[in-house]
């Protein structure tokens, strides 16, 4: 069992939900990316999803659009996401998901990304833009079972049907990316009632943790998904407050802070 199955283990027996933190890797800068995401980790997140940057991040909202941009604008490629992983996985024993496009990857080469993200530390990408039926061409080379090496990471949409849902499942470990709803992310509105009739669809047809991302903000919106969810992603919230701070002296705080908090309301009642 990789660290994700431990995590999910550990939070299960404490009574918590996972937190998955979102950051774009080299956003505002490598240096104070590292100084964010060693702070994240130290303030409570569960899971990093350590975001690729892209030029053309099409399911992304504005937000990480722009969070992209500035780590592109640094000269951070997936090279430099692996070595920062690798700078990382040194600090902290918290799993890595890598979050990124195909494109990085193909061109990285598929046999080159599973080699260096393994010796990195990282325990699992999600690749938004691979369809189910095309990712055999990434995985075909991998040379250790998900649940040992790398877990792939499935995204599934609020419209995407059960039968479709067991088909993506089949193939999916680490858990499942819940997406809150149609859109992009970063965008406003969470509807917790359809959020639980597609959680309980996805749990009829699969045993892998389920987590909710896309539109979660506020500790409040933390505490409703966790009632329904094994663990909720928050990205742009942390993006923004980025990009909110770029110039404050206290970015790394304020980041810490709002870990925290959200942490707080993944602990469910006794």
């Amino acid at each position: 069992m990789n660290r994700i199955g431990k995590m999910f283990e550990a939070l299960k027996e404490k009574k918590e939900k996972a937190l998955v933190g979102f950051v774009t890797a080299g956003d505002p800068n490598i240096s104070d990316s590292l100084r964010i995401i060693t702070a994240m980790c130290d303030a409570g997140v569960d899971i990093l999803e350590l975001g690729v940057p892209f030029s053309d991040p099409t399911a992304d909202g504005p937000v990480i659009q722009r969070s992209s941009g500035r780590a592109l604008a640094g000269g951070v490629n997936l090279k430099a996401v692996l070595e920062m992983t690798h700078n990382i996985r040194e600090k902290t024993e918290i799993p890595i998901i890598l979050f990124s496009y195909y494109n990085p990857i193909l061109r990285y080469g598929n046999e080159a990304f599973y080699r260096d993200a393994r010796a990195a530390g990282a325990d699992g990408v999600l690749v938004v833009d691979l369809p189910h039926e095309e990712s055999d061409e990434m995985t075909d080379c991998w040379t250790e079972p998900p649940e040992e090496g790398l877990s792939l990471i499935r995204l599934i949409a609020p419209t995407t049907p059960p039968e479709r849902m067991a088909q993506i499942a089949e193939s999916a470990s680490g858990f499942l990316y819940l997406v809150s709803k149609t859109g992009v992310t970063g965008s406003d509105g969470l509807d917790t009632g359809k959020i639980r009739q597609h959680t309980e669809s996805l749990r009829a047809v699969s045993s892998l943790p389920i987590c909710v991302g896309f539109g979660i903000s506020t500790p409040e919106d933390v505490a409703a998904i966790a009632s329904v969810a094994d663990g909720v992603v928050i990205g742009s919230a942390f993006e923004r407050l980025i990009e909110e701070n770029l110039d404050h002296p206290d970015l790394v705080s304020i980041i810490a802070e709002k870990v925290r908090v959200s942490k707080e309301a993944t602990k469910m009642p006794l």
